[in-house]
Order: C-alpha cells, then structure tokens, then sequence
C-alpha cells in the first residue's frame, strides 16, 4: 500500500521565503517547558505543547515496515520539528539522512558541523532561514529542525541547546494529537485577523513545513476503498489549519483521517504589508493500495 499525499495550494516552499522578520527575540522564553514522548531517546525544550502524529514507512534499502513519529509546533514565525525513525539499520538510515541534506539546495554545505550530546554523534546544517541537527542514538535516528529564522536567531537557541539524548530527564509526555494553539503576545510579530486571502493577494505565501501521511482505516482497507478527500482550509494568520470544509470525501473514516492529518499542518503564516495574514488553500489527500 502507499498512500500519497499532495497539497494544491498556491504555496511557496522556499527556504528564502520562510523568514517572517530579520531580527526575532524568544517570546517568553521562560515559559517554554521540556517535553518527552514514551519510548523515545529525547526530551527537549518547546514554546508550546507540539501535533504529534506516529506512522509507519516503508524502509526500501530494509526492506521492512518502520515506525516513525514527527512532531511540530508554531509560535512566532518559527516552526520547530522533530522526526524520528525507529531504524534498524542505525548507521545506514544515519548515513542516508546525512547524504538527503548534503545533496538539497536548501542547505549550505559550508555549514556542516559534527556535534556530540550525552556521547551521540550528530551533524548541523545552515540555510537561509532554517537549522537542523541530526543524531543517530542506539535504536532511532533523529533530525531536530527550525524553519522561519537565521541560525545566529535567538529564538533558534534554546530549542538546540535544551536537547538531551539518551538520559533525557523530566518531561511533559506527548501524545499523538493536534497539541496548543499559538497565541500571539504584545511583542510578538503584528497578525492580523480581519480577512482571509488568495494567495495572489499577498506579499508572501505562506510556507509549508510539515505535513502528515493519513493512515487507512482498517475498514477502508478490507473495502478496497481508494480516491481522493479534498479539503478547503484556511492557513490562519497564528499559525494553525481553520475553517476546514469538506468539498469530496471518502467512506469508512478516510474523510476523518485526512481532516485530522490536515489540523496537524504546521506552517509559516502569510504576510501582508509586513503583518502574518490568513491564507485561503485547497489540500488534496490521495489514498491509493497498491
């Protein structure tokens, strides 16, 4: 079975488009708490409690199903992720991760640096506006990514820097879920909620960085149940997926699946004269078996 995923929405997926101001400070950095998920290698510092959504990929080189789990939270014009793999071949999932960055254009080379936590080699990389480390722990290989601004940022660091692997400490456990909302504080970048737009409308599209597969229900799957939900939505100016309207489902649950993979968006709001604005879009959710 392989499910496909495609989002027709008028977008922009560039690394360059992604920063919502030049100069950001860490909204109540203070307030920001550590958070874990059972079973996992890491625990780390986020702004609010992140959408979290555990799969199941297909490993080609393994030949075998693997679990996989990506988390994502938005505040402030930043999206900060976590994925993780549940490898078995550690160092060959390690090794590819390693050669996806090395061969993208989203990131500059020159800025590969080895990185050590708890004794657990990793790799860092720069682009325009987005970091990512990657880490490689006895059962799991990890990639820890902020998209929306420059690594030298301030609210980039204390996400990096709270990282723990292996002996992880205390947390706030996450569970699968569409996590907090982002509320936008006095010194936050100015949002402005009085109309939703086209994106032909504004200065600059909003910016997808992550998206989630929906899984087949089993009844859908004994059915041979296959096609196409498509959703409207609105890109909201904080940062989270409203007003979504069913324009053509499917049965069995597979409607219900993409709504919920779809509230788990996490993205760069739109901006218009220098403010974060709504955006109008169409997702698409293609479930195939084969």
């Amino acid at each position: 079975m392989k499910r496909i995923l495609s989002l027709i929405c008028l977008l922009a997926l560039t690394a360059s488009a992604a920063a919502a101001q030049e100069n950001g400070s860490v909204q109540n950095e203070s307030s920001w708490q550590r958070y874990t998920v059972k079973g996992e290698d890491f625990s780390i510092k986020l702004p609010l409690l992140p959408a979290m959504a555990t799969g199941i990929v297909f490993i080609e080189r393994e030949q075998k199903l693997r679990r996989e789990r990506r988390l994502g939270v938005y505040a402030d014009g930043v999206v900060y992720t976590i994925y993780s793999l549940d490898a078995g071949q550690i160092q060959e999932s390690y090794n590819d991760s390693i050669k996806e960055f090395r061969s993208s254009t989203a990131w500059d080379l020159n800025s590969e640096k080895d990185l050590t936590v708890a004794g657990f080699a990793g790799k860092q990389y720069w682009g325009v506006t987005r970091t990512v480390q990657v880490f490689a722990t006895k059962k799991r290989v990890y990639q820890f990514q902020v998209v929306g601004a420059p690594g030298e940022d301030p609210r980039v660091k204390p996400f990096f820097a709270s990282l723990m692997l292996g002996k992880k400490g205390e947390g706030i456990e996450v569970s699968d879920g569409q996590g907090s909302a982002y509320e936008p504080g006095p010194q936050s970048t100015p949002v402005s909620m009085e109309k939703s737009y086209t994106g032909k409308q504004v200065d600059r599209k909003a910016v997808l960085v992550m998206r989630i597969e929906p899984a087949y229900t089993e009844e859908a799957r004994q059915r041979g149940v296959t096609g196409t939900v498509v959703l409207k939505a609105i890109f909201s100016a904080k940062g989270s997926v409203v007003n979504l309207v069913t324009v053509s489902g499917l049965p069995d649950g597979l409607t219900e699946r993409a709504i919920d993979a779809a509230r788990k968006i996490k993205f760069i709001p739109a901006v218009k004269d220098g403010k974060f604005v709504s955006m109008w879009i169409q997702l698409e959710y293609n479930f195939n078996l084969y």
